[in-house]
């Protein structure tokens, strides 16, 4: 990156769970979308000044990385958009195809397997429904591919991740953390979270502008207004103090980082 034009680059997931945080984003910010896991890389290579990461790829990279407060990819049960499909109930699957995309649904659906004593076979794969669903018997997705497969067949839903984890917690999940390198100047960091938390802002205090997300997000899917209303209500960007309890658990539980977590102020 020539000088530090990084310091003005945010990166942010190509899944509609942040179109919260990114509508109307000022035009000095420049976007740098990816899937969750590339996002980790460019965040290490210095490419953008933070970026939503899957939370599993904190734990691994904890050394590296601050997490940035009061902004997330989290929710409170039902997600809508972490799911596993099959025909049958995850409990007589022998084999669920994992995608290649987000470690953070892998080590959950892993964990979440462990409590309930089951071994199915795990088979990472592209996140492709229909071939996922070839070669196993379940199949785990993430994202807008989610929900566009729930929507075309509800019936293969066999859990929502969300939801799973509240059950067995009783806390909240965060699927995906803000973060930035450790070396990174703060002043830098605070810059560009609170341009995110602006928008966030706007879209949770003005009906225009939740709307106006809404239909951002329509002309980029199939979903309907409705469906996606409902979305924004089950995916959250707020990173509050019960959802940090909760990546807490699951940084400890399900990812074995024995430090916890640790947050730029």
């Amino acid at each position: 990156m020539v000088d530090e034009q990084w310091k003005k680059i945010i990166g942010r997931v190509a899944f509609l769970n942040c179109d919260p945080l990114f509508h109307g984003l000022s035009k000095e910010w420049n976007v740098l979308p990816a899937p969750p896991s590339w996002l980790t890389g460019h965040l290490l290579r210095r490419d953008c000044v933070l970026a939503p990461i899957p939370a599993a790829d904190y734990a691994r990279n904890a050394d590296e990385l601050v997490l940035v407060p009061e902004i997330g990819i989290c929710s409170k049960g039902e997600v809508g958009s972490v799911l596993v499909f099959g025909s049958m109930p995850i409990k007589q699957m022998k084999s669920i195809a994992l995608p290649t995309d987000s470690q953070t649904s892998v080590a959950l659906l892993k964990y979440i397997l462990n409590q309930e004593g089951l071994e199915p076979e795990t088979i990472l794969m592209g996140p492709d429904l229909d071939s996922m669903l070839e070669a196993c018997d379940g199949a785990l997705l993430i994202g807008d591919r989610a929900l566009e497969g729930a929507k075309a067949s509800p019936e293969n839903v066999q859990m929502d991740l969300g939801q799973a984890w509240l059950h067995r917690t009783s806390k909240p999940m965060v699927f995906g953390v803000f973060a930035a390198r450790r070396d990174t100047p703060i002043e830098d960091v605070r810059a560009a979270q609170e341009a995110l938390l602006e928008r966030l802002m706007q879209f949770e205090t003005q009906p225009s502008q939740r709307q106006a997300v809404i239909e951002w997000s329509m002309s980029r899917s199939d979903l309907d207004y409705e469906r996606l209303n409902r979305y924004f209500g089950e995916v959250f960007n707020r990173l509050d103090g019960e959802h940090k309890e909760g990546l807490e658990q699951f940084l400890v539980d399900a990812c074995g980082l024995t430090d916890g977590s640790t947050f730029a102020w």
